[in-house]
């Protein structure tokens, strides 16, 4: 079931969701961040049908988050890889595994982000990249921006 657009809406969040919002959308860049490449890989590791995962890829590969690559001619046969915009998803893919992780899972799950360097496992946190500073509620504030919606207006303090 489609659910209404938020293409006309002035939100980053709404606008993004709009191109990776399907449940499938996300647990396909996932994959594609862990290596996998082709059609029965993805299906195989999601356990998608057939037709919606060829839905989701071409909309992907749309969206210009995915790629598609031929890597056989007979029969003929595609790989789908990430591009840099794709690949620019990863910082919202681990927020939501560590999220889950703490809230969901309980530390449970079968891949872990580890730093190349030292082996160790990675703990994702939002940094603002001006400052280096881990971003929470405490520390920073949002505003609101002059197009921002009225009652978002009334609620928060203005830039």
């Amino acid at each position: 079931m489609r659910h209404k657009s938020f293409e006309g809406m002035n939100c980053p969040i709404a606008l993004t969701l709009e191109e990776v919002g399907e449940w499938w959308s996300l647990l396909i860049i996932r994959d594609a961040l862990h290596g996998l490449t082709r059609f029965d890989e993805f299906q195989q590791s999601l356990g998608i049908s057939p037709n919606s995962l060829t839905r989701r890829l071409t909309e992907l590969c749309a969206a210009g988050l995915l790629e598609r690559r031929r890597y056989q001619d007979r029969p003929p046969r595609d790989e789908y890889l990430l591009t840099a915009r794709g690949r620019d998803l990863q910082p919202v893919v681990e927020a939501l595994a560590a999220w889950g992780r703490k809230h969901v899972t309980r530390k449970k799950g079968n891949v872990r982000l580890l730093d190349s360097a030292t082996g160790a496992e990675a703990d994702p946190v939002l940094v603002d990249r001006n400052t280096g500073r881990a971003v929470n509620l405490d520390d920073f504030r949002y505003v609101a921006m002059p197009t921002a919606h009225p009652v978002k207006r009334r609620r928060l303090p203005r830039d």
